[in-house]
């Protein structure tokens, strides 16, 4: 038996310290997380007020039937509970409410909780909508559950009466960073299964999409070496991603800088929607102590006066300490809440055990017979391993169940995080064209409100849509989700509406994407880009048949 002094138990707890030390948040971290948090959930009903009737009532392109329709088992959500417009718009003024609570920490675990469950809501009311920028956002709340987000700048904290702790280290805090980690190293991984990632040309072709790139990006992309050099740090940043765990002090700091140089500059090239300003707030978690006291030092020489700040925050504590803080039970009930998040986080813990130790055992079958046979192996082995993990989720007893109670809490984790596609980067820019006929037999383009032409509708292709969600909404529309149920929806959509718009009905819509392939030579040019056409959906307004309108020339 090892003794107090063992080599063996000092390996063990040094391990253990420096595992602590790695998964360490620090609370002033954690406080700028909720506030960020709450801002995103702010702003984000604000950018969805914008096409409030359009996406998420029954007028518009996506009803409540339509989602029961395109899912056998359709995820959890308040907004559910009613069709009526004026009670929907009050449920998005109650989930602000509940993210101005989290803003200022009043009740924060509660008010997490509540947000949590009102922002999951939001994206199972309207699933085709949706990108990976809102999977990553409910992963971190849901982690952020578990953690003590009121512990500073809070009402919560001033209400508590003490010095506020450090650091938090605990299986909470090694999950949510694991999630950023994560994302990044399978984002890497997929990219690693290209030859294009690892060179110069990925990134420049990606800002050659005029379907997304917006703002600074058309002046960006000029610089093609400056941005393939950009390209290759990029990849293998996500490939070394899992140093932002292992690193400590100035070095985390510097990784973290990186990341944080990355999502700023898809902020500003790259449109699609909040991805980088969540990652930037998953980001922020990374931040340890060293960070805090180097930001304090250039601020005093800065020559900023620090007691101005404390006095302003003096005031506030004191306009705080005024909010009541009501107390449901006593001790009792602190300790069985205590029992509950302990009883969570075990549950938690040992779904994701048997998952990995199921999963993990699948793939290893999987790559042993690869290597055993010849006709396998002749198959890619990444493709060999993705069917054997979907056949996992899909048809093994318990990881089904898990995979379907996670996916109803929007709590599933993508099989892999293939942001910008992958393994190899899009090179397809797109533009649609509705190709429409009146009773009178005139033909339009009801998409871009033109006449009928298969043209470009424009230099900025990312103009088409209105807002990014449309963007998403569209490659819904494309990809024929639930055997054309959402296409179907917003033809039917476009005929009311046109007809209610205008003098005289339409007969029939055809739905087209035109996509151009994108290559080093037509980044800046698309006038020489090959274009091809495909047909989405044909649709036969009111009682008239579907028919195919005026189908693209070979000379598009």
């Amino acid at each position: 038996m090892a003794t107090a002094d063992s080599p063996l138990r000092r390996t063990l707890q040094r391990t253990r310290d420096f595992l602590e030390r790695c998964v360490r948040i620090d609370t002033r971290s954690l406080a700028v997380f909720r506030i960020v948090a709450a801002l995103l959930i702010l702003a984000d009903l604000a950018l969805r007020s914008r096409n409030f009737t359009y996406f998420y009532t029954d007028e518009g392109v996506v009803p409540r039937s339509l989602v029961y329709e395109a899912s056998s088992d359709p995820g959890w959500s308040i907004y559910h509970l009613t069709t009526d417009p004026t009670l929907i718009a009050g449920l998005f003024v109650l989930q602000a409410l509940f993210a101005i609570q989290l803003l200022v920490g009043y009740k924060t675990r509660l008010a997490t909780i509540i947000s949590f469950l009102f922002v999951v809501s939001l994206d199972h009311h309207n699933p085709f909508v949706l990108s990976y920028a809102d999977t990553l956002f409910r992963l971190l709340l849901f982690w952020a559950i578990f953690l003590p987000l009121g512990e500073r700048w809070s009402i919560d904290a001033v209400h508590a009466g003490r010095e506020p702790r450090v650091y938090v280290a605990s299986l909470a805090s090694a999950f949510i960073l694991g999630q950023m980690v994560y994302m990044y190293v399978t984002n890497g991984l997929i990219k690693s299964q290209s030859d294009v990632w690892g060179t110069a040309d990925a990134a420049p072709l990606v800002l050659g999409l005029d379907e997304m790139t917006y703002l600074l990006g058309d002046t960006i992309r000029e610089f093609q070496t400056l941005l393939g050099f950009g390209g290759v740090l990029w990849y293998y940043m996500l490939v070394f991603a899992w140093l932002l765990i292992v690193l400590r002090g100035r070095l985390r700091m510097a990784m973290v800088g990186l990341f944080v140089g990355g999502h700023l500059s898809f902020a500003l090239t790259v449109r699609i929607g909040a991805f980088a300003y969540v990652a930037l707030a998953g980001l922020v978690l990374f931040l340890q102590p060293q960070f805090w006291r180097d930001a304090a030092a250039i601020l005093e020489r800065l020559g900023l006066e620090t007691e101005r700040f404390a006095a302003r925050t003096a005031s506030l504590e004191r306009l705080a300490a005024r909010v009541p803080n009501p107390r449901i039970g006593g001790e009792r009930t602190d300790q069985l809440r205590d029992h509950a998040y302990t009883a969570s986080i075990g549950l938690i813990v040992a779904t994701i055990l048997f998952v990995a130790v199921v999963m993990g055992g699948n793939i290893g079958l999987v790559v042993a017979e690869s290597v055993t046979d010849a006709d396998e192996s002749e198959r890619a082995l990444e493709y060999q391993v993705e069917d054997v993990v979907i056949e996992t989720l899909t048809e093994t007893d318990g990881v089904t169940h898990v995979e379907s109670t996670a996916s109803k809490l929007g709590i599933d984790q993508p099989i892999g995080w293939g942001v910008f596609a992958g393994p190899d980067p899009r090179t397809t820019d797109r533009y649609h064209v509705f190709a429409a006929e009146t009773v009178d037999g005139e033909q339009l383009d009801i998409y871009n409100d033109r006449p009928l032409t298969y043209e470009r509708p424009g230099q900025e292709l990312q103009t088409q849509h209105g807002t990014y969600r449309e963007r998403f909404y569209m490659n819904s529309v494309r990809s024929g989700h639930s055997s054309d149920l959402v296409a179907e929806h917003l033809a039917e959509h476009l005929c009311e509406q046109w007809t209610d718009n205008n003098d005289g009905e339409l007969e029939a819509i055809s739905m087209y994407v035109v996509n151009e392939q994108v290559t080093r030579e037509t980044i800046t040019d698309p006038t020489d880009r090959d274009r091809t056409a495909s047909y989405i959906y044909r649709h036969g307004c009111g009682d008239n048949s579907p028919r195919i309108i005026q189908e693209p020339g070979d000379d598009l």
